[in-house]
Parts: C-alpha cells; structure tokens; sequence
C-alpha cells in the first residue's frame, strides 16, 4: 500500500496565501468536493476552481472544515487530538444506518421467530469470525472454515485456530453487551482471539512492554513503515483511556457536546487500531471492540451483519482510510466515512441474503405444506440438501447450525431419516453421518 501524500498544514498554507484570502473565501468553497470528503492526495489530481490553484483550493477546503471539527478524548502519541466533522454525507448515512439497524425495524419473520433467527445469527458469527481473521493472514476457505465450527473437530492449523478463537471470541462480545469496557476485559478478549496462534504464547491478552520492539505497519511490497504506534509506556494509560471512552453514552469530559452512538463505535475501532496495543491480533480486537460497541448501543441488527467480509473484499481501502486520517491533521473524518459505506454495504448484503433465504425455505414450504411434521430447523436443513446433493450432517454440526440441544438435534435427523429424505452411515461405532441423497428433490416431491 502506497502512503498518500501528506499535504501542508493549515498554519503553512495560510502564511503562504494570506494575500488571496479574500479570494479563496470568496469561491464559496465548502468542507465537501461534488459531496464527496476528499483527501488532498486525490484532490491535487482534480481541476481546482477557476482563479485557484490547488494548494488554495485545499486551504479553501481546508478553512470550511476548520469550523466543523470537533475534538476526540484520543490524541496521538505527541498530545495531539484526533478530530472528526459531520458533513451531510455522514449525516446522511448515519440516518440510513439508524433506521435499519435500530429501534422496532421489522426482519422477516424467519428471523425474529425464536425456532429459527439463531440459525441467522450463527450464521453471520461464522462468517465475521472467519473474514476477520483472513483479513490478518488466516489462509483457509470459507466453506472448509464453516464446516470446521459446525462440526467442532480441532483446528489443523494456525489459520483455523485464529478462526476458532475468533468465533469464541465474537460469541463472548455478544455476551458482554451492555456491560462497561474494562482494561481486564479487553486483555481477556484478546487473550481469546489469540490463544495457541502466537509464536510466544506470553503475548497473548498482554500489553507490549516498555524496552521490546514496538510492532508497526509497514508496506507489503516495499516495506516502507507506513505507521508507527505510540511507544509501550502510554499503552496502560492509553487503555484506561479508551474503555472511560467506550463506557460514556453521552456527554462526558474530553468530548465536545453530543457524540452519535455510532460515530463511538468507529472511534473506538480507530483507537484500539491506533494504539497497536498487542504484538499480534490488533485489528481482530478492534472489530470485535466495534461490534461491543453497536450491541452494547442497542443496534441490534448487527448481530446479523458481518463488516469484516465487506472489509475482505477490499482491504487497501480499509487500510488507506487509516493512513488518510493520519496524513491529515489527524482527521478521523475520512475512517469514519469509511466504515460507514461499509456498514451500508453490510446491512444491503443482508437484506439479498435474506431474501434468497426466504425464497429458498418458501420453495421447501410449497413442497412440503401438508407435511406439517417437519419444523424450521428441518426445513432449513432440506432446504440446504436440495441445493448440496450428497452435503453431510452430524448430530453436532446440526446443534452447532442451530444452537439447540444435543437430543433435539438428533431426533430432528432420526425423523428426516425415517422419512426417506436422509441417508446414513456409520464412522466408528458411535458417530453416525447423514447425508442428502442425490435424488433428494425426487424424494422431497413424493414427500409434498
């Protein structure tokens, strides 16, 4: 990832423009290029207005966000405060992200039913577990990693005991919602996200400490060292920092009026980033901060959602959005537009998946409306079959997909069993594997 270039600051520009000050003013220019928050590094590649040049179309600019910014409780490693302003394209997907997230928004019913939104939410941890973990290096296939949690054998590997320890610790966020952040709770997260994947086991849910060599950020291809934290000494005070931070719901010292709910979360994601706080797993421990965060704040349709999947497909931008901050000011503004497009794309994805889903279970619904004998789980279980001819089950990947007992598991596959829509073989002398037969439409109609 190439570093963007890092403009003059507002001081330099005003001393070297303060003859055309009533000009560049006077242009009307605002904190937003064409609604967009444009970064300097792609602005001095754009046509400035007429009469402008490109360094006082960026003053210009640079003066329309000055009364917009406020100050953050976090600062940089010199003292200095990150900032952040609410333009209209923030304001605007904050309300998107409001009205669906939050609140009495209605899912379809076979999510909020309680015999079958566990399915969903399993679901979505799965998949946050396993992308957050490949954005850091996990090498495994989604499929191979989702068939490893559902039917809970051991990982082989580094790259699926960072999956595993990244679904125990998404699971153990969402039990925590609601209560106050402490520094011994984020070392016990990360301690989580960590464990038997570190080559010094030591590091695992503690701080770097002072006289070891600070980890940093570097380029992949040149590796140029893009970013360098702030040095071991500050961390305990930088964590005892960010947790008062992520505990406030409102108005608190060291923050500027009221803070949206949202706008904290990312922050906290930025913060923890920021800090580089561990020797490994700090952007594992960032996300899972976010998702703290949202629950905790009562946006409950993030259970559902997974950002890290979106971050996935394009990690440059991700890592760009942190690197535009720094290289600005300490303009937080550009990462929090970052992850709000993200969010967006998040919560669409949901939506496709769930009408995809809803169509699959209507198709096995109208197949199978007068054998009212089967209940969600089965049905979705068919529904699966009918698209994975040969796809196996266990008693244990049916109760993990599911969340339910070991004995309602079983008898759920016993009775698909005697209706001639499973197979089954035997491993050992205990272990039985079910399995769709080939023929399971044909099956399925002689069923409706």
């Amino acid at each position: 990832m190439k570093a963007p270039q890092k403009p003059r600051t507002l001081p330099k520009l005003l001393d070297a423009h303060s003859g055309r000050l009533p000009e560049i003013i006077g242009a009307g220019l605002s904190a937003v290029v064409k609604g967009k928050y444009v970064h300097w590094d792609k602005l001095r590649h754009l046509d400035p207005p007429t009469n402008l040049d490109h360094d006082e179309w960026w003053l210009g600019i640079k003066l329309a966000r000055s009364q917009l910014l406020r100050d953050t409780p976090l600062t940089d490693a010199s003292g200095i405060p990150f900032r952040y302003a609410m333009p209209d394209c923030v304001l605007e997907m904050l309300h998107q992200i409001d009205s669906r997230a939050r609140g009495s928004i209605e899912l379809p019913e076979q999510v909020t039913n309680r015999e079958t939104r566990d399915r969903y939410i399993v679901r979505s941890l799965m998949e946050e577990a396993i992308t957050s973990s490949q954005l850091e290096g996990a090498s495994t296939t989604l499929q191979i990693a989702a068939d490893m949690i559902r039917s809970g054998r051991k990982p082989k590997d580094i790259s699926e005991q960072m999956i595993v320890n990244n679904y125990r610790a998404i699971q153990s966020i969402c039990d925590l919602k609601g209560e106050a952040l402490t520094p011994e709770k984020v070392l016990e997260l990360h301690r989580t996200l960590t464990v038997k994947s570190l080559r010094d086991p030591t590091t695992a849910g503690r701080l770097q400490q002072p006289g070891e060599k600070r980890v940093h950020v570097a380029d992949n291809t040149t590796q140029a060292i893009l970013y360098s934290p702030p040095p071991a000494e500050q961390l305990p005070e930088r964590l005892e920092k960010m947790c008062a931070f992520a505990n406030r719901v409102g108005n608190g010292s060291g923050e500027q009026g009221f803070m949206h709910p949202i706008i904290r979360a990312i922050i906290l994601h930025f913060w923890l980033a920021y800090d580089h706080p561990f020797v490994d797993g700090n952007g594992r421990t960032a996300r899972a901060l976010f998702y703290w965060s949202m629950l905790s704040q009562e946006y409950w349709l993030f259970e559902y959602v997974s950002i890290s999947r979106i971050l996935k497909n394009a990690p440059a931008k991700y890592g760009k959005s942190y690197l535009l901050t720094e290289t600005d000011d300490n303009d937080m503004t550009y990462f929090i537009i970052c992850q709000l497009e993200v969010m967006l794309r998040a919560i669409a994805d949901l939506d496709t998946y769930l009408q995809r889903k809803i169509k699959q279970v209507r198709e096995i619904e109208a197949r199978l409306k007068h054998a009212s004998r089967f209940n969600p789980r089965q049905l979705a279980l068919l529904s699966h079959a009918t698209r994975h001819p040969g796809a196996e089950y266990t008693v244990a990947s049916h109760q993990n997909s599911h969340n339910i007992a070991y004995a309602t598991a079983r008898s759920d596959l016993l009775q698909l069993l005697e209706n001639n829509l499973l197979q089954v073989y035997r491993i050992g002398k205990k272990k039985q594997v079910f399995v769709a037969p080939e023929n399971i439409q044909d099956r399925l109609r002689e069923v409706a």
